[in-house]
């Protein structure tokens, strides 16, 4: 079962919720933890409590039960981002509604709301609720979601290695859920669609991604390259802000792709002029390959069929013989150039 966060800069993120098993799994290996720590405790505690006033005895047993039975899910929700050792074993963890991690204040109110709502009401509202909310969660505002994803599931859109650099200079402020959605869906299942479907589908998402993102992509993209970088680059920034900016790294390598590695991967994109890079003015020189029909290189179609999305690229135009610029420097091989 999978639910979309909506993030603080109004990004939907889908993860993965937990299920109420895999929760009561690792809330009974905490407890079993916590029973232990219980009972060592006032083996060594109790004897120094014993035999003294019976309100500091008291005041003792009290303060064990507190700490082993909230201050274990405070301290390690807090200091483990919302793990405790029975979530770490199960691959579950507690993150706030935003997908953000957990602070102090939301694994406290998690954790004084436990011994309040007992197993049998906490089980309940986690079966009822949509989203595996017990009322702790409802209270602190965080959810559960599963980190270890089970084999066979789909894969999260790839990120093209020619286009990583480009990617990361992406406006996705305007990239709404909606359109979001309906690329993560049509690049699913283009396979599954006629070529004249699926060109004329993913000329309409082309088109419409473009209009709401920035800059445009480097001439002679394919169509669903386009697309799974803006995917898989949106992805890539929520999930790094998820995890607080240091299990992705955030910088472009993480795709695997550096800026010399662009000549690798010319082959699945067709053999295209090289765009100018950025700040350089464009060469004078006619391309290697012509694009067709004598406009800007064409959004290409689907990796294993040549046809196209949408329409073409408006071409940069042409400068005047008495203004032509010197020709730029050699540029490094491959289909794009990374920005400087």
């Amino acid at each position: 079962m999978t639910a979309g966060v909506v993030t603080g800069e109004a990004v939907r993120l889908d993860v993965r919720l937990a299920h109420w098993p895999s929760r009561l799994l690792a809330k009974l290996i905490d407890t079993a933890i916590q029973y232990v720590a219980l009972f060592l405790l006032i083996l060594t505690l109790g004897r120094i409590a014993t035999g003294s006033d019976p309100a500091l005895a008291t005041a003792v047993g009290l303060s064990i039960v507190v700490v082993v039975f909230v201050g274990y899910n405070v301290a390690l929700e807090t200091l483990w981002r919302g793990r405790t050792v029975g979530k770490a074993a199960l691959g579950i963890r507690v993150v706030r509604d935003d997908g953000g991690p957990v602070r102090f204040r939301h694994a406290l109110v998690r954790g004084i709301m436990w011994p309040l709502e007992g197993w049998g009401p906490a089980l309940v509202a986690s079966i009822i609720s949509k989203r595996g909310k017990r009322f702790g969660d409802m209270l602190a505002g965080t959810i559960v979601v599963q980190e270890r994803i089970p084999g066979g599931t789909s894969m999260p859109t790839q990120m093209p290695p020619p286009l990583a650099w480009w990617a990361t200079t992406l406006d996705l402020s305007r990239f709404g859920d909606d359109i979001a959605l309906a690329c993560r869906q049509f690049l699913a299942r283009q396979h599954e669609l006629n070529p004249a479907s699926r060109d004329a589908m993913g000329g309409q998402l082309v088109a419409a991604v473009m209009a709401c993102t920035t800059p445009p992509p480097p001439p002679g993209t394919p169509g669903w390259a386009y697309l799974s970088a803006v995917l898989a680059e949106r992805r890539r920034r929520e999930e790094m802000r998820m995890h607080g900016g240091a299990a992705y790294g955030g910088a472009p390598a993480a795709y695997g792709a550096a800026p010399g590695a662009f000549g690798t991967a010319s082959a699945a994109f067709g053999a295209v002029a090289p765009a100018p890079a950025v700040g350089v003015a464009p060469s004078t020189a006619p391309p290697s390959t012509p694009p067709a029909h004598g406009a800007a290189p064409v959004f290409g179609g689907a990796p294993s069929s040549g046809a196209t999305y949408g329409a073409p690229m408006p071409a940069s135009p042409a400068p005047s013989p008495e203004s032509a610029p010197s020709p730029p420097p050699p540029q490094p091989p491959g289909p794009f150039t990374p920005p400087k």
